[in-house]
Protein backbone atom coordinates (compact mmCIF):
# COMPACT_ATOMS: atom_id res chain seq x y z
CA UNK A 1 0.00 0.00 0.00
CA UNK A 2 1.45 3.33 -1.06
CA UNK A 3 2.78 5.40 2.22
CA UNK A 4 3.05 8.74 0.23
CA UNK A 5 0.45 10.77 -1.67
CA UNK A 6 1.49 11.35 -5.35
CA UNK A 7 -1.77 12.13 -6.63
CA UNK A 8 -2.23 15.31 -4.67
CA UNK A 9 -2.96 18.34 -6.97
CA UNK A 10 -0.56 21.33 -5.43
CA UNK A 11 -0.99 24.80 -6.63
CA UNK A 12 2.31 26.31 -7.19
CA UNK A 13 1.16 29.24 -9.02
CA UNK A 14 2.16 32.09 -7.47
CA UNK A 15 4.94 30.54 -5.35
CA UNK A 16 7.70 32.02 -7.21
CA UNK A 17 7.98 28.93 -9.19
CA UNK A 18 9.91 29.23 -12.44
CA UNK A 19 8.04 26.47 -13.78
CA UNK A 20 4.80 27.47 -13.12
CA UNK A 21 4.92 31.62 -12.82
CA UNK A 22 7.55 32.54 -15.67
CA UNK A 23 4.91 31.93 -18.35
CA UNK A 24 3.49 34.69 -19.82
CA UNK A 25 -0.42 33.35 -20.24
CA UNK A 26 -1.77 31.73 -17.01
CA UNK A 27 -3.62 29.31 -18.61
CA UNK A 28 -0.87 27.23 -20.35
CA UNK A 29 -0.12 23.67 -18.65
CA UNK A 30 3.45 23.47 -18.29
CA UNK A 31 5.05 20.12 -18.88
CA UNK A 32 8.81 21.66 -19.59
CA UNK A 33 11.33 22.62 -17.34
CA UNK A 34 12.87 19.57 -15.19
CA UNK A 35 10.99 19.96 -11.68
CA UNK A 36 8.57 17.65 -10.15
CA UNK A 37 4.65 19.17 -9.00
CA UNK A 38 5.24 16.47 -6.40
CA UNK A 39 5.49 17.45 -2.44
CA UNK A 40 8.97 17.38 -0.87
CA UNK A 41 9.27 14.04 1.43
CA UNK A 42 8.10 14.57 4.75
CA UNK A 43 11.45 14.35 6.76
CA UNK A 44 13.05 17.34 4.19
CA UNK A 45 9.62 18.93 5.04
CA UNK A 46 10.06 18.82 8.84
CA UNK A 47 13.91 19.82 8.36
CA UNK A 48 12.83 23.00 6.71
CA UNK A 49 10.48 23.92 9.12
CA UNK A 50 13.29 23.57 11.78
CA UNK A 51 15.21 25.77 10.41
CA UNK A 52 12.28 28.41 9.49
CA UNK A 53 11.29 27.96 13.06
CA UNK A 54 14.64 29.54 14.28
CA UNK A 55 14.08 32.17 12.92
CA UNK A 56 17.52 33.42 12.00
CA UNK A 57 18.68 32.93 8.49
CA UNK A 58 22.52 33.70 8.54
CA UNK A 59 25.31 32.42 6.83
CA UNK A 60 25.34 28.63 7.07
CA UNK A 61 28.08 25.78 6.96
CA UNK A 62 28.42 22.35 6.47
CA UNK A 63 29.07 20.10 9.20
CA UNK A 64 29.80 15.77 9.79
CA UNK A 65 26.22 15.27 9.10
CA UNK A 66 25.96 16.64 5.62
CA UNK A 67 29.05 15.27 4.42
CA UNK A 68 28.63 11.67 6.24
CA UNK A 69 24.84 12.17 4.38
CA UNK A 70 26.59 12.35 1.16
CA UNK A 71 28.75 9.57 1.63
CA UNK A 72 26.38 6.77 2.86
CA UNK A 73 24.02 7.66 0.13
CA UNK A 74 26.17 6.78 -2.26
CA UNK A 75 27.44 3.79 -0.51
CA UNK A 76 24.22 2.22 0.41
CA UNK A 77 22.69 3.29 -3.47
CA UNK A 78 25.93 2.68 -5.43
CA UNK A 79 28.77 0.92 -3.72
CA UNK A 80 30.96 3.89 -4.17
CA UNK A 81 33.31 4.72 -1.50
CA UNK A 82 33.70 8.43 -0.66
CA UNK A 83 36.01 10.61 1.29
CA UNK A 84 35.05 13.72 2.77
CA UNK A 85 38.14 15.56 0.80
CA UNK A 86 36.91 14.74 -2.18
CA UNK A 87 33.63 16.57 -1.72
CA UNK A 88 33.00 20.34 -2.57
CA UNK A 89 29.67 21.92 -1.72
CA UNK A 90 28.39 23.94 -4.27
CA UNK A 91 24.92 25.85 -5.00
CA UNK A 92 23.97 24.00 -8.54
CA UNK A 93 25.58 21.79 -11.22
CA UNK A 94 25.55 23.96 -13.68
CA UNK A 95 27.63 27.18 -11.80
CA UNK A 96 30.17 23.98 -10.69
CA UNK A 97 30.47 22.57 -14.66
CA UNK A 98 31.36 26.79 -15.24
CA UNK A 99 33.71 26.34 -13.01
CA UNK A 100 35.34 22.67 -13.40
CA UNK A 101 35.64 23.65 -16.44
CA UNK A 102 37.31 26.69 -16.45
CA UNK A 103 39.76 25.55 -13.81
CA UNK A 104 40.83 22.82 -15.92
CA UNK A 105 40.71 23.86 -19.59
CA UNK A 106 42.38 26.88 -22.15
CA UNK A 107 40.29 29.04 -23.83
CA UNK A 108 40.14 27.36 -27.67
CA UNK A 109 40.16 23.59 -25.76
CA UNK A 110 37.37 21.34 -27.09
CA UNK A 111 34.69 19.57 -24.60
CA UNK A 112 33.06 16.54 -26.45
CA UNK A 113 29.68 15.39 -25.48
CA UNK A 114 26.65 13.38 -26.41
CA UNK A 115 23.93 15.68 -28.56
CA UNK A 116 21.17 15.43 -27.84
CA UNK A 117 22.30 17.27 -24.35
CA UNK A 118 21.21 19.21 -21.45
CA UNK A 119 21.16 23.19 -22.86
CA UNK A 120 22.67 24.30 -20.11
CA UNK A 121 26.09 21.92 -21.26
CA UNK A 122 26.38 24.17 -24.48
CA UNK A 123 26.50 27.16 -22.61
CA UNK A 124 28.66 26.44 -20.10
CA UNK A 125 30.96 25.15 -22.77
CA UNK A 126 30.23 28.62 -24.55
CA UNK A 127 30.65 31.05 -22.13
CA UNK A 128 34.47 29.42 -20.59
CA UNK A 129 35.79 29.87 -24.34
CA UNK A 130 35.18 26.52 -25.01
CA UNK A 131 34.48 24.51 -28.18
CA UNK A 132 31.40 22.25 -28.06
CA UNK A 133 32.28 19.00 -30.29
CA UNK A 134 28.89 16.81 -30.78
CA UNK A 135 29.17 13.55 -30.36
CA UNK A 136 25.87 13.00 -31.87
CA UNK A 137 23.95 9.67 -30.44
CA UNK A 138 22.78 6.96 -33.28
CA UNK A 139 19.17 6.46 -33.53
CA UNK A 140 17.93 3.17 -34.88
CA UNK A 141 15.16 1.09 -34.60
CA UNK A 142 13.80 4.17 -31.47
CA UNK A 143 17.12 3.35 -29.28
CA UNK A 144 19.94 5.81 -28.49
CA UNK A 145 23.87 4.78 -28.70
CA UNK A 146 26.90 5.69 -28.61
CA UNK A 147 28.90 6.37 -31.27
CA UNK A 148 31.88 5.42 -30.53
CA UNK A 149 33.81 5.49 -34.21
CA UNK A 150 33.13 9.49 -34.16
CA UNK A 151 34.23 9.77 -30.70
CA UNK A 152 37.48 8.29 -31.03
CA UNK A 153 38.14 10.80 -33.93
CA UNK A 154 37.19 13.50 -32.24
CA UNK A 155 39.05 12.78 -28.84
CA UNK A 156 42.28 12.19 -31.06
CA UNK A 157 41.89 16.14 -32.44
CA UNK A 158 44.60 18.12 -30.42
CA UNK A 159 42.77 20.14 -28.74
CA UNK A 160 39.98 17.72 -27.17
CA UNK A 161 40.56 18.27 -23.57
CA UNK A 162 37.14 17.10 -21.79
CA UNK A 163 34.55 14.42 -22.38
CA UNK A 164 31.28 15.69 -20.51
CA UNK A 165 28.87 12.71 -20.06
CA UNK A 166 25.29 13.10 -19.06
CA UNK A 167 24.95 9.62 -16.62
CA UNK A 168 22.22 8.73 -16.84
CA UNK A 169 21.79 10.89 -20.22
CA UNK A 170 19.46 13.61 -20.36
CA UNK A 171 16.99 14.18 -22.47
CA UNK A 172 17.33 9.92 -24.25
CA UNK A 173 16.45 8.82 -20.95
CA UNK A 174 19.28 6.29 -21.53
CA UNK A 175 20.75 4.58 -18.72
CA UNK A 176 24.57 3.78 -19.76
CA UNK A 177 25.56 -0.13 -19.42
CA UNK A 178 28.88 -0.80 -17.42
CA UNK A 179 30.39 -1.91 -21.10
CA UNK A 180 29.42 1.54 -22.61
CA UNK A 181 30.67 3.54 -19.54
CA UNK A 182 34.17 1.58 -19.45
CA UNK A 183 34.52 2.18 -23.34
CA UNK A 184 34.17 5.95 -22.82
CA UNK A 185 37.01 5.90 -19.93
CA UNK A 186 39.21 3.66 -22.18
CA UNK A 187 38.94 6.39 -24.85
CA UNK A 188 39.52 9.32 -22.97
CA UNK A 189 42.35 6.78 -21.02
CA UNK A 190 43.76 6.81 -24.54
CA UNK A 191 43.55 10.42 -25.16
CA UNK A 192 44.04 12.12 -21.80
CA UNK A 193 41.00 12.91 -21.59
CA UNK A 194 39.43 14.38 -18.30
CA UNK A 195 36.06 12.84 -17.51
CA UNK A 196 33.00 15.17 -16.15
CA UNK A 197 30.13 12.50 -15.29
CA UNK A 198 26.91 14.44 -14.57
CA UNK A 199 25.49 12.07 -12.58
CA UNK A 200 22.06 14.25 -11.54
CA UNK A 201 19.34 11.77 -12.58
CA UNK A 202 20.92 8.74 -11.57
CA UNK A 203 18.26 8.08 -8.86
CA UNK A 204 15.24 8.35 -11.07
CA UNK A 205 14.71 4.99 -12.84
CA UNK A 206 12.87 2.24 -12.52
CA UNK A 207 12.87 0.04 -9.45
CA UNK A 208 15.40 -3.14 -9.72
CA UNK A 209 17.61 -0.84 -12.76
CA UNK A 210 21.09 -0.54 -12.35
CA UNK A 211 22.77 2.52 -12.17
CA UNK A 212 26.67 2.45 -13.07
CA UNK A 213 28.45 5.14 -11.46
CA UNK A 214 31.50 6.42 -13.78
CA UNK A 215 33.86 5.95 -10.95
CA UNK A 216 33.04 2.14 -10.81
CA UNK A 217 33.82 2.03 -14.49
CA UNK A 218 37.47 1.97 -14.50
CA UNK A 219 39.01 2.79 -10.80
CA UNK A 220 42.56 3.01 -12.29
CA UNK A 221 40.97 6.19 -14.21
CA UNK A 222 39.51 8.17 -11.51
CA UNK A 223 42.25 10.73 -11.10
CA UNK A 224 41.43 12.03 -14.40
CA UNK A 225 37.43 11.91 -12.99
CA UNK A 226 35.12 14.46 -11.77
CA UNK A 227 31.48 13.75 -10.72
CA UNK A 228 29.53 16.29 -10.11
CA UNK A 229 25.94 15.45 -8.34
CA UNK A 230 22.88 16.50 -6.45
CA UNK A 231 19.79 15.63 -3.74
CA UNK A 232 17.96 18.37 -6.54
CA UNK A 233 16.15 16.44 -9.23
CA UNK A 234 15.66 13.40 -6.90
CA UNK A 235 14.37 15.36 -3.79
CA UNK A 236 12.57 18.29 -5.82
CA UNK A 237 14.66 20.88 -3.63
CA UNK A 238 16.48 22.44 -6.53
CA UNK A 239 15.48 25.69 -5.39
CA UNK A 240 17.65 25.09 -2.07
CA UNK A 241 20.33 25.50 -4.01
CA UNK A 242 22.06 22.39 -2.71
CA UNK A 243 24.85 20.40 -4.90
CA UNK A 244 28.18 19.03 -4.37
CA UNK A 245 31.82 18.24 -7.30
CA UNK A 246 33.47 15.20 -6.29
CA UNK A 247 36.87 15.46 -7.35
CA UNK A 248 39.78 12.55 -5.89
CA UNK A 249 42.80 14.40 -7.96
CA UNK A 250 44.53 16.65 -5.27
CA UNK A 251 45.86 19.63 -8.18
CA UNK A 252 42.36 19.35 -9.50
CA UNK A 253 40.75 20.06 -6.79
CA UNK A 254 43.04 22.65 -5.88
CA UNK A 255 42.15 24.58 -9.38
CA UNK A 256 38.67 23.57 -8.52
CA UNK A 257 37.89 25.11 -5.46
CA UNK A 258 40.55 28.45 -6.98
CA UNK A 259 37.74 28.45 -9.53
CA UNK A 260 34.66 27.79 -7.67
CA UNK A 261 35.89 30.88 -5.04
CA UNK A 262 37.16 33.11 -8.07
CA UNK A 263 33.30 32.44 -9.39
CA UNK A 264 31.66 32.91 -5.85
CA UNK A 265 29.92 29.88 -5.59
CA UNK A 266 31.43 28.69 -2.48
CA UNK A 267 28.45 29.43 -0.21
CA UNK A 268 25.54 26.68 0.97
CA UNK A 269 21.92 27.62 1.34
CA UNK A 270 20.94 27.01 5.42
CA UNK A 271 17.60 25.37 4.30
CA UNK A 272 19.85 23.37 1.57
CA UNK A 273 21.96 21.69 4.17
CA UNK A 274 19.36 20.37 6.15
CA UNK A 275 17.40 19.39 3.20
CA UNK A 276 20.04 17.22 1.82
CA UNK A 277 20.68 15.92 5.12
CA UNK A 278 17.11 14.50 5.51
CA UNK A 279 16.81 13.36 1.81
CA UNK A 280 20.02 11.41 1.80
CA UNK A 281 19.37 9.60 5.14
CA UNK A 282 15.41 9.65 5.75
CA UNK A 283 13.30 9.30 2.07
CA UNK A 284 14.63 6.10 0.59
CA UNK A 285 11.35 4.72 0.94
CA UNK A 286 9.58 7.61 -0.82
CA UNK A 287 12.26 7.37 -3.67
CA UNK A 288 10.88 4.08 -4.12
CA UNK A 289 7.55 5.21 -4.78
CA UNK A 290 8.13 8.09 -6.69
CA UNK A 291 10.20 5.95 -8.70
CA UNK A 292 7.08 3.37 -9.35
CA UNK A 293 5.02 6.80 -9.72
CA UNK A 294 7.24 8.27 -12.61
CA UNK A 295 7.18 4.99 -14.43
CA UNK A 296 3.30 4.92 -14.52
CA UNK A 297 2.99 7.94 -15.72
CA UNK A 298 5.41 7.00 -18.66
CA UNK A 299 3.19 3.86 -19.33
CA UNK A 300 -0.29 5.90 -19.75
CA UNK A 301 2.37 8.78 -22.19
CA UNK A 302 3.33 5.21 -23.77
CA UNK A 303 -0.49 3.88 -24.00
CA UNK A 304 -1.74 7.54 -25.54
CA UNK A 305 0.61 7.60 -28.41
CA UNK A 306 0.15 3.62 -29.43
CA UNK A 307 -3.45 4.25 -29.51
CA UNK A 308 -3.60 7.87 -30.80
CA UNK A 309 -0.71 8.05 -32.61
CA UNK A 310 0.87 4.94 -33.82
CA UNK A 311 3.69 6.45 -35.81
CA UNK A 312 4.75 8.32 -32.89
CA UNK A 313 7.75 6.88 -31.14
CA UNK A 314 8.39 7.32 -27.24
CA UNK A 315 11.95 6.30 -26.15
CA UNK A 316 12.63 3.95 -23.69
CA UNK A 317 12.76 5.69 -19.73
CA UNK A 318 15.60 3.92 -18.64
CA UNK A 319 16.39 7.04 -16.38
CA UNK A 320 14.52 10.86 -16.03
CA UNK A 321 11.54 11.53 -15.64
CA UNK A 322 11.58 13.36 -18.66
CA UNK A 323 9.75 11.07 -21.86
CA UNK A 324 12.03 12.05 -25.34
CA UNK A 325 9.48 11.83 -28.16
CA UNK A 326 10.44 11.44 -31.49
CA UNK A 327 6.90 13.30 -33.34
CA UNK A 328 8.35 13.35 -36.85
CA UNK A 329 5.75 11.42 -38.63
CA UNK A 330 3.21 15.23 -37.68
CA UNK A 331 6.27 16.45 -40.39
CA UNK A 332 6.94 19.31 -38.12
CA UNK A 333 10.54 20.27 -36.66
CA UNK A 334 10.28 20.17 -32.80
CA UNK A 335 10.12 24.21 -32.35
CA UNK A 336 7.16 24.03 -34.76
CA UNK A 337 5.20 20.82 -32.49
CA UNK A 338 6.24 23.10 -29.70
CA UNK A 339 4.55 26.49 -30.81
CA UNK A 340 1.57 24.69 -31.97
CA UNK A 341 0.70 22.87 -28.93
CA UNK A 342 1.37 26.84 -26.79
CA UNK A 343 -0.96 29.00 -29.14
CA UNK A 344 -3.36 26.20 -29.86
CA UNK A 345 -3.50 23.68 -26.75
CA UNK A 346 -2.18 25.59 -23.95
CA UNK A 347 0.35 23.27 -23.16
CA UNK A 348 4.05 24.12 -22.57
CA UNK A 349 6.82 21.16 -23.48
CA UNK A 350 10.30 21.51 -24.86
CA UNK A 351 11.29 20.98 -28.40
CA UNK A 352 14.58 19.06 -29.68
CA UNK A 353 16.46 21.66 -30.77
CA UNK A 354 16.96 23.27 -27.69
CA UNK A 355 19.25 20.39 -26.93
CA UNK A 356 20.98 20.27 -30.37
CA UNK A 357 18.69 17.08 -30.88
CA UNK A 358 20.55 15.24 -34.29
CA UNK A 359 17.02 13.85 -35.11
CA UNK A 360 14.45 16.02 -35.91
CA UNK A 361 10.81 16.68 -34.57
CA UNK A 362 11.65 15.62 -31.00
CA UNK A 363 10.16 16.42 -27.85
CA UNK A 364 10.75 16.62 -24.34
CA UNK A 365 7.76 15.59 -21.77
CA UNK A 366 7.84 16.70 -18.21
CA UNK A 367 6.08 13.48 -16.09
CA UNK A 368 6.81 14.11 -12.48
CA UNK A 369 3.03 15.44 -12.38
CA UNK A 370 0.47 13.83 -11.08
CA UNK A 371 -1.64 11.77 -13.31
CA UNK A 372 -4.44 13.93 -13.64
CA UNK A 373 -1.96 16.39 -14.94
CA UNK A 374 -0.31 14.23 -17.45
CA UNK A 375 -4.05 13.40 -18.78
CA UNK A 376 -5.36 16.48 -19.17
CA UNK A 377 -1.74 17.61 -21.13
CA UNK A 378 -2.52 14.64 -23.44
CA UNK A 379 -6.11 15.77 -24.46
CA UNK A 380 -4.63 18.95 -25.15
CA UNK A 381 -2.44 17.24 -27.62
CA UNK A 382 -5.08 15.28 -28.78
CA UNK A 383 -6.79 18.23 -29.49
CA UNK A 384 -4.47 19.94 -31.26
CA UNK A 385 -3.29 17.00 -33.40
CA UNK A 386 -6.54 15.38 -33.83
CA UNK A 387 -6.92 12.30 -36.14
CA UNK A 388 -9.19 11.89 -38.96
Amino acid sequence: MAKFNFDEKVDRRGTFSYKWDSLSDPELLPLWVADMDFKVAPPIYEAVNRCAAHGVFGYATENDDYYNAIISFNKRHYGVDLERDWIMPVPGIVPALTAVLQALTQPGDEVILQSPAYNCFFSCIRNSGLVASENRLLYRDGKFSIDFDDLEKRASSEKARVLLVCNPHNPSGRLWHSDELKRLSEISRAHNLIVISDEIHCDIRPNGSIFHAFSTVNEGYNDHLITLGAPSKTFNIAGLKSAHVICRNKDYQYRIDRQININEICDVNLFGVAATIAAYTECDDWLLELNDYIQENYQILKAFFTENYPDIRVAPLESTYLAWVDCSSLELSGEEIKNKLIDEGKLYINDGEMYHSPQDSFIRINLACTKDTLKEALKRFKKVFCQN
